[in-house]
């Protein structure tokens, strides 16, 4: 037999037509006689109806969930017509039915309503992903992949491969390393992102680059983290920072139009990265409502409150109407604030116009009008130094919004955060790191010889929805500036020949001024698609602790495997 229509095509206009359908059985239903089957397709559903006078009649007999099937058929008008459906107005009556295969009974329902343990869902991921709710993240995710690749085409851009095999170059993640058989005790590195290679195919002159690219990095998984993940990985000669956010801010007004018919606006708003720690909390704010950090240090520094008096700052944030919040609430949100680096939480609430909260007796009825509170308004404090208040109230900020449902799932607000810091200083070590990557340009060479503490960056982060979904630089292109950067770094003669020396050695023969930015697709689709887990738009995905559950993987090797790869297990 061969197709004519997918499962959700016939309609009352096809009316006495011959089709031929093929699919996997939803459910079977013997009614008096008359067998009723849902065949499923990744488009929809078609009711069959087999009568027992059929010469398939016994082989309807045998049908169960999930066996694979084929049948002919004249579509008729249904009796009871389900109107929540396309195919709602009619059914087939068969003529020839085959069972191309039989499915033992599924370890899980094949619904889009499902109450499996997700352990379940990942090991036998293979029917999970029947389920006609995880076939549209697939699919949506793959019209999102084809609108931006069309925007990155229409605009100049090559499609070219960088490798996965490469040199390991530690400076932030940990690599995965693959050990070489022809090279005994040396390994490869999988690519945390082609980065360098990018870089490279602008000193080969291409100018314009992009790709679909997969990267890995050995950290700990989180809702939006997997180990590996895809990048759109975009790099351009010739360019400055507002050049590679025109492409981008392109690239999502038609993406989110295509797939979603949804009109975005650019140019999006841009932010500075000390603004957005100092008003949101952090450099990924959500930009769909307001809730702004204010300092309050001055005010209370008047006030002789002694959980406040060795404290550097004391910052906080006004909730309107959010005097209900019950105790029990709060307690919570002081835990969420302490696990953020938080000190303490504080709260004044002003209800009936009367006011209370936690320090109370500390403060007079002058001091309470001065907070500029309204009826029914509770505010937040975190007292500390700058950076733990911050981010601590940043995180009180977001579950905020949850708690009073602030934010619209349709709504999308897209914010460039600019003007980064180029190094983050670590105490520890006694050394620089750099905030992005060791190959983001200096705004000021000058600062970064005689005081690196306050480079910048030419960097920008692109942000939606709370979400960073890209970031990128220009980058260094002169010799100098490079050679500065990796001293700076804390890195020798002998550390920069043995990470980067190939790197080095392409600076030397003519490099373009160039840069590019990197989204993120996973994160991106997953926004799209209204889920808050990122193993529902990556088709095999590990676990929160690293493990592919359908594959069994990780898993030991033969020890002939080992051999030849001049490795043993340390302890046999």
């Amino acid at each position: 037999m061969k197709y004519t229509h997918y499962n959700h095509e016939l309609n009352i206009k096809h009316l006495g037509q011959e089709v031929y359908l093929k699919g996997w059985v939803q459910k079977s239903r013997n009614l008096g006689g008359l067998i009723f089957v849902d065949l499923r397709d990744r488009f929809g559903i078609t009711q069959l109806m087999v009568k027992p006078e059929n010469t398939s009649y016994e082989k309807a007999l045998k049908l169960r969930s999930e066996f694979v099937i084929e049948v002919k058929g004249v579509v008729i008008e249904r009796e009871s017509k389900n109107l929540g459906i396309p195919t709602g107005e009619i059914e087939i009556e068969v003529s020839d039915l085959e069972i191309l295969s039989a499915a033992e009974t599924p370890p899980m329902a094949v619904t889009n309503e499902s109450d499996a343990l997700e352990e379940t869902r990942l090991k036998y991921r293979y029917l999970d992903l029947r389920r006609p709710v995880m076939q549209n993240f697939l699919i949506q995710r793959h019209k999102i992949t084809q609108a931006i690749r069309s925007v990155l085409v229409k605009e100049g851009f090559y499609e070219l491969e960088t490798p996965i095999l490469g040199k390991s170059t530690p400076e932030g993640a940990r690599d995965f390393l693959v050990p070489s058989r022809l090279y005994a005790g040396h390994f490869y590195a999988l690519p945390q992102s082609p980065q360098i290679y990018k870089q490279l195919f602008m000193v080969a002159g291409f100018e314009k680059y992009f790709q679909i690219a997969r990267c890995f990095r050995d950290e700990d998984l989180r809702s939006d983290r997997q180990l590996e993940f895809t990048q759109v990985d975009i790099e351009a000669s010739f360019i400055d920072e507002e050049d590679i956010q025109r492409v981008i801010e392109n690239i999502m007004v038609h993406t989110f139009k295509e797939v979603l018919d949804v009109d975005v606006k650019a140019p999006f708003e841009k932010m500075s990265f000390r603004h957005a720690m100092d008003f949101y909390g952090t450099d990924k704010p959500d930009m769909r409502y307001d809730l702004l950090i204010k300092d309050f240090s001055d005010l209370f520094n008047q006030i002789d409150i002694p959980l406040f008096n060795d404290k550097k700052y004391i910052k906080g944030l006004i909730m309107p109407n959010g005097a209900g919040l019950t105790r029990k609430q709060i307690d919570k949100l002081a835990d969420l604030v302490k696990k953020n680096h938080g000190d303490a939480l504080v709260f004044i609430k002003k209800q009936n116009n009367e006011y209370s909260g936690s320090i109370n007796k500390f403060m007079s009825q002058k001091d309470y009008e001065l907070l500029g509170l309204n009826n029914e308004d509770i505010l937040f404090l975190v007292p500390g130094q700058d950076d733990n208040c911050l981010n601590a109230l940043g995180a009180l900020r977001v579950e905020l919004a949850v708690l009073f449902e602030l934010t619209n799932p349709n709504d999308y607000k897209f914010v460039w955060i600019t003007d980064w810091p180029l190094l983050e200083y670590d105490e520890d070590e006694k050394r620089y790191y750099a905030k992005h990557h060791p190959f983001t340009q200096p705004k000021d060479v000058d600062v970064l010889l005689n005081n690196p503490k306050e480079a910048m960056a030419k960097a920008y982060d692109i942000v939606l929805n709370g979400y960073e979904i890209g970031g990128g630089s220009l980058r260094i292109y002169s010799q100098d500036v490079q050679q500065l950067m990796f001293k700076t770094l804390g890195l020798t003669d002998e550390d920069v020949k043995h990470r980067f020396g190939f790197f080095v050695d392409a600076l030397k023969y003519g490099t373009p001024p160039h840069g590019g930015l990197a989204l993120g697709l996973d994160r991106i689709v997953m926004l799209m698609t209204h889920t808050s887990n990122i193993k529902d738009v990556v088709a095999f995905p590990k676990t929160q602790s690293a493990k592919d559950q359908m594959m069994q993987a990780p898993s030991d090797v033969d020890e002939v495997q080992l051999e030849e790869l001049h490795l043993k297990i340390r302890g046999e």
